[in-house]
């Protein structure tokens, strides 16, 4: 069977809105606009779990992150890929940090109503 043959039984993956959040330094947060049921449980899960109320709160913010971000723009470079966007986030300045859990706060507020924000 060829190449062709092999694509066309595809489906072709839907269009995921997307959400462009910018601070006041031109860096920019591309968020994710939809959250699968089983990424809600988890995120839940870890914010309300059994780590000490600090640490739970902070996995759970990476967790929601990791979910969420499609791209990050910091002073011109830009990150995106799930494993290279949660790395460039570990090593996220305090300043950098507040504005993806502002921006996160702001964005499940508007997408995801059942999802208490971080």
């Amino acid at each position: 069977m060829g190449k062709r043959s092999r694509q066309r039984g595809r489906l072709d993956k839907l269009a995921v809105p997307s959400t462009t959040y910018t601070d006041a330094q031109g860096n920019a947060l591309e968020l994710r606009g939809a959250l699968t049921p089983k990424a809600r449980r988890e995120y839940a899960d870890t914010l309300r779990g059994g780590l000490d109320r600090e640490d739970a709160w902070q996995r759970a913010t990476e967790l929601l992150f990791e979910r969420l971000a499609l791209a990050w723009t910091i002073s011109g470079v830009r990150s995106d890929g799930q494993k290279e966007l949660l790395d460039r986030y570990r090593v996220a300045t305090a300043e950098e940090r507040r504005f993806v859990r502002d921006s996160l706060r702001e964005h499940v507020e508007a997408n995801f109503p059942d999802v208490q924000a971080p």
